[in-house]
């Protein structure tokens, strides 16, 4: 992928980037795979927000992904590779014999034409999904599951990976760009290859209104308000937290900086071996 600048012919575009879009092969999606997307504006079901500065943004139809990869020793022909408005990775469109089709996420080098398959006797190529335990070692990996046959929840945005480090027992050593190193069942499932659209990372917006695109709203400092609305706020000028020495913390209180709020007692931290910091 390529990052494209635009001509700065207004002051939107002086520091306006966009993708190339050079991998995508179909610009309208297969309709049978898609379902409608109802807003939330950052409110629960009591209408409370529950999550500042969301609302807005372009209308989008979710493109249902097969994060399962259920279609076992089936194999499938990558038809197109697609935009996908809900996540940063493309996506691909996979065809069955029997004339069924599903997306997968689309991985670094995955073609049109190519041909991929799931299950435990699959070879370890680009696109297949395999249990951990038949991966080898030094394979990156991505969609990864975290409960057998629950689908991949992890590794799952543009350019993320796990490498496989090791098996011993039931379990499967990953190490993740973080640098957090993790067990995960041999069973579960997960697919070949790194997640493309890697150069995602370096977009810049490059103005408010594309913001808005997103359904991102604006975003007000705490240390800009009154003392009423912000613990931070208040003081003559530009003062740090009100006039006296205040630890940036949240509207509510909750401190920001470097206080833990992972539980203690989380089922899932006994299979943390490192953690990421």
């Amino acid at each position: 992928m390529a990052i494209r600048k635009l001509k700065p012919t207004t002051a939107a575009t002086r520091y306006y980037s966009i993708a190339s879009f050079d991998e995508i092969t179909k610009t309208k999606p297969e309709k049978s795979l898609l379902e409608k997307i109802t807003k939330s504006g950052g409110r629960n079901s009591h209408g409370h927000v529950t999550s500042r500065h969301r609302g807005g943004g372009h209308k989008r139809r979710y493109r249902v992904i097969d994060f399962k990869r259920e279609r076992r020793d089936i194999e499938g022909k990558v038809a197109a590779i697609e935009y996908d408005p809900n996540r940063t990775c493309y996506i691909a469109l996979i065809h069955y014999p029997d004339g069924d089709k599903r997306y997968i996420l689309a991985p670094e080098g995955l073609k049109v034409g190519m041909k991929i398959v799931a299950g435990e006797t699959a070879e370890p190529n680009l696109g297949n999904a395999l249990p951990l335990k038949a991966v080898p070692v030094n394979t990156m990996v991505h969609n990864i599951e975290l409960k057998v046959g629950k689908g991949g929840q992890i590794a799952r945005s543009a350019g993320n990976f796990a490498m496989v480090q090791a098996k011993e027992g039931g379990f499967v050593l990953l190490k993740f760009p973080s640098g957090e190193s993790r067990n995960v069942h041999a069973a579960c499932y997960a697919t070949i290859g790194q997640l493309g659209n890697m150069d995602h990372e370096k977009l810049s917006l490059g103005k408010a209104g594309r913001s808005r695109w997103l359904g991102i709203r604006p975003h007000t400092r705490g240390m800009v308000m009154n003392p009423v609305d912000h613990p931070m706020g208040g003081g003559q000028g530009k003062s740090k937290g009100g006039g006296g020495w205040q630890h940036p913390r949240s509207p509510w209180g909750q401190l920001s900086k470097g206080l833990k709020t992972r539980k203690h007692k989380k089922q899932s931290t006994q299979y943390i071996v490192k953690r990421r910091k």
